[in-house]
């Protein structure tokens, strides 16, 4: 691996001017959160739209900011892709997408801009060829073991205040999909080979890990089952994901290079596809000069359940700055059609609109300079840095974080609003209960300042499955074993659910029905035709294994022994 020393991040020097009325923009996307109360909602960002359901090596799942609690001054960033990966996944398993740009992206001034841009792209090492299928043909001890067949690299590249990308890191060591404990007996090795410290003080790992994200996905049906009777089950319990992790110091990412003055940075993940693809090609795709934007994550929950089915692909393809320019889009937020839901099976009246609050928590951080800002507390908005042009400021999505919030020693799952003021949305802690807050923001507790008892409960799902670490990247190892413990989900049928004996079956479904419907020109009625095909087929197959054995049998008298000289074919 090689290490390039970054630059010094640069800042702008001037700055268009340009006014921006906070209040009437207005937006906001989310759903969730507020002030200070927990709630429900989907996987955070998991196969969320149409088009990200279908190239799960894009999608973003989730992204977590926070402050490094075991090493003051430095800001963690971990982003996560491909959902829902099952362990026992082989033979290809999960890599990043070659084709690909994996982006974190930091606003410092509120413009809704980058100021900061880190970028990964990967690289396979694939050694399989036409000789195998196995993604390792031996124990796994080591990142350069010769029995790992597929392994990848990763490049990353940082860019500041608009200058061109450098790179910081090239063949990057990627920790590789944990394929069980008998091909890797010591993944933790594996997970610490992986973890780099750069020139500067940063922290840096790819690879795989345990899916940090915990509900109960069971909201989708009609709300927790329409009387609360679905909770309790973590959905995402036993699969992994890709993760990204990255410790950079505050200095690197805050305003003019000034925590104490600027803390409050707004955050939001990227990914980015070729503009053209070309399908059919083995190995590494082309190097992509001409990417599109094809996914995008800031506050978790927000394309979930905030936007239409319709707004889903477009909101996936639009930077922040466009947030407030689409009508549709601040409707969603000022009027959101979660609370509706809620009110409508649970009888819990939803708030009044327009929800300045929903606006105030995602669009322009908790702040007291918006003139409708019903949150009257100075928290995370960029707004609150010194250097800011507050003319200049843009209401947008994303994830904005306060630096100088001091590190709570007992986080509270419900963040803000159990008055733990570290906790989401003041950026988002991997213990952090995203759902609860955001049905309890969703319902007004922000505006309220309390609870609403009726869904205090959440999803009951209030912690993931796996524990995390004390120190960078913080993420649980990869789960080994399969999901599914082979109980089903009730896709069989139970006792109650055997057909009538009594009940006749629909005429084409007969031997009788099946004989009408399909005949061959040889006359042969269906199930004759199946049987026969099945015959030759399996006297096909018992010929060809015949074959193999002769053949063998016949190389095997063939073989020369040591006092045979070589015979030339």
């Amino acid at each position: 691996m090689a290490t390039i020393p970054g630059p010094a991040p640069r800042f702008r020097s001037a700055r268009r001017a340009k006014t921006a009325v906070v209040a009437a923009l207005c937006v906001a996307l989310a759903g969730a959160l507020t002030g200070l109360g927990p709630s429900t909602a989907g996987a955070s960002s998991h196969r969320e739209a149409p088009l990200v359901a279908m190239d799960p090596a894009i999608d973003n799942t989730d992204l977590y900011a926070f402050v490094s609690p075991e090493r003051p001054g430095y800001l963690t960033f971990i982003a996560n892709w491909i959902p829902f990966e099952e362990p026992n996944g082989g033979p290809n398993f999960y890599p990043f997408a070659t084709d690909a740009a994996y982006n974190i992206n930091v606003d410092n001034d509120g413009d809704a801009k980058a100021d900061a841009t880190f970028r990964w792209t990967f690289q396979n090492v694939d050694k399989r060829g036409g000789s195998t299928f196995l993604y390792n043909n031996g124990p796994v001890t080591s990142l350069d073991d010769e029995n790992l067949l597929f392994r990848q690299t990763y490049k990353l590249e940082s860019k500041f205040d608009g200058e061109p990308f450098k790179t910081r890191v090239t063949g990057g060591p990627v920790a590789p999909s944990r394929i069980g404990n008998a091909s890797m007996p010591e993944y933790a090795k594996l997970r610490q080979q992986a973890t780099t410290t750069l020139p500067g003080g940063w922290k840096v790992f790819a690879g795989q890990a345990d899916d940090p994200f915990f509900l109960d996905l069971r909201v989708f049906d009609l709300l927790y089952g329409g009387d609360l009777s679905e909770t309790g089950q973590d959905t995402l319990a036993g699969y992994n994901v890709n993760s990204i992790a990255l410790q950079v110091p505050f200095s690197d990412v805050a305003l003019k290079g000034d925590p104490k003055r600027n803390p409050v940075v707004g955050v939001w993940t990227t990914t980015d596809r070729a503009r053209v693809r070309m399908s059919g090609k083995a190995g590494d795709a082309p190097e992509g000069r001409d990417r599109v934007q094809v996914s995008r994550l800031g506050n978790p929950l927000v394309n979930e359940v905030v936007l239409p089915a319709n707004l889903k692909d477009a909101f996936n393809s639009l930077p922040p700055e466009k947030d407030a320019t689409i009508p549709a889009v601040v409707k969603r937020v000022t009027d959101p059609e979660l609370p509706k839901l809620i009110e409508g099976i649970y009888g819990v009246p939803a708030p009044a609109t327009p929800r300045n609050d929903l606006v105030e928590i995602f669009l322009t951080g908790i702040t007291t300079r918006t003139p409708n800002g019903p949150i009257k507390v100075d928290l995370n908005s960029q707004l609150n840095n010194r250097d800011v042009t507050a003319s200049r400021f843009q209401p947008s999505e994303m994830l904005r974080l306060n630096l100088s919030t001091p590190v709570t020693k007992t986080p509270d799952r419900l963040g803000v609003l159990a008055g733990d003021l570290q906790g989401f949305p003041n950026g988002r802690r991997l213990t952090d209960d995203a759902v609860d807050i955001a049905i309890q923001a969703v319902e007004g507790a922000a505006q309220t300042g309390k609870l609403v008892d009726a869904l205090a409960a959440g999803d009951k799902v209030d912690a993931n499955d796996n524990g995390f670490t004390g120190s960078f990247p913080y993420l649980a190892l990869p789960n080994v074993g399969a999901v599914n413990k082979g109980g089903g989900t009730g896709a069989g049928a139970t006792t109650d659910d055997q057909p009538d004996a009594s009940a006749q079956p629909e005429p084409s479904m007969t031997p009788a029905g099946l004989a009408g419907l399909a005949t061959r020109d040889d006359g042969d009625p269906m199930p004759v035709m199946v049987a026969k095909t099945t015959a030759w087929g399996l006297v096909g197959i018992a010929a060809a294994l015949g074959t193999l054995i002769l053949v063998g049998l016949l190389r095997q008298r063939r073989r020369p022994t040591a006092a045979e000289p070589t015979q030339p074919l």
